[in-house]
């Protein structure tokens, strides 16, 4: 019986790179705060972008030059990778670099004058406030896991948190008359952002009924547990999303985010101050938050093409 050949590993890399690689991923989680995934993404990015400057003979971060950094943009464009992927690359390279001039590892950085790749703004997908209320008018059932169902979509919405923020918050969260709750985001930085009467009945509902039926067998702290008492996970939540927007025939994809976005726009679209959403919406820059105030001038456009008579 013949096994599959398997690939081999990838080539360490030269000591000085793997050295100053570990001591940028430990100042990035210790000093920055940053979440698992985007060191993880870092780190992928790097020993990628490492590996390829070792083989040409670079075993220094000192012999890495400008040339080669724009050599290995071009060759990952080459390669078919979007604009974006690219832009994020060099992110990490030029925080890498950054770091190491400001440890003293490093004299200079020769990516200090390069330009950023210039990417198309897309704008985020949204609900209207019609589809989001067809959205929760399907999860109105009284099963434990439909109970379940409703509270999550009415927090997602009412809140604008992120998946991950949604399953992993804990009881210890939310204040006990349901007013407000505290969602810990990005780099474990937490905000407290206030609850509509709709998701506070969800959420009590749900709390005081089906959750007390699922979590006698699992994790007592977290508020969103599967039928074996176990947390939900992204993909769980993200499951419970799509199904939810298929019974209510939205056809279009519909996730997790896609809430998020709908309650940031229809905040701005309703009047609301932009940091105030980028407080509600956890964004360290106001820059991010911005985006939704395309949306509202999109939503103000199709509204005076379609009533003004000269539209």
């Amino acid at each position: 019986m013949t096994h599959p050949q398997r690939s081999p590993p990838p080539p360490e890399l030269p000591p000085a790179l793997r050295t100053g690689l570990a001591d940028f991923l430990e100042i990035l989680r210790v000093e920055a705060g940053s979440s698992p995934t985007r060191s993880r993404a870092y780190r992928r990015d790097l020993e990628t972008f490492l590996r390829w400057c070792a083989e040409r003979g670079c075993k220094t971060p000192a012999k890495i030059s400008a040339a080669l950094v724009l050599d290995w943009l071009e060759l990952r464009r080459a390669q078919g990778r979007a604009e974006a992927s690219v832009a994020r690359e060099l992110v990490a390279i030029r925080m890498w670099m950054r770091t190491l001039v400001r440890e003293g590892q490093l004299a200079k950085d020769p990516t200090a004058l390069l330009a950023s790749p210039r990417l198309a703004r897309a704008l985020p997908t949204t609900l209207s406030v019609e589809e989001v209320e067809a959205l929760l008018g399907v999860c109105a059932g009284e099963a434990p896991l439909e109970q379940r169902d409703r509270a999550l979509i009415e927090l997602l919405y009412a809140t604008g948190a992120r998946v991950s923020e949604a399953v992993s918050l804990r009881t210890d969260a939310l204040e006990p008359r349901l007013r407000v709750v505290r969602l810990f985001g990005k780099g474990s930085k937490m905000r407290v952002v206030p609850l509509g009467e709709e998701a506070r009945l969800a959420l009590e509902r749900w709390m005081e009924g089906g959750r007390r039926v699922c979590v006698r067998k699992g994790d007592p702290h977290l508020v969103f547990v599967t039928r074996s008492g176990a947390g939900m996970s992204r993909q769980d939540a993200w499951r419970r999303v799509v199904l939810a927007a298929r019974r209510a025939g939205i056809g279009r994809a519909v996730s997790p985010h896609t809430l998020r976005h709908s309650f940031a726009s229809h905040l701005v679209e309703g009047g609301a101050d932009l940091r105030a959403v980028q407080e509600l919406l956890g964004h360290a820059s106001i820059r991010t938050t911005e985006v939704y105030t395309h949306l509202d001038s999109e939503h103000v456009t199709s509204l005076h093409r379609l009533y003004h008579p000269r539209g």
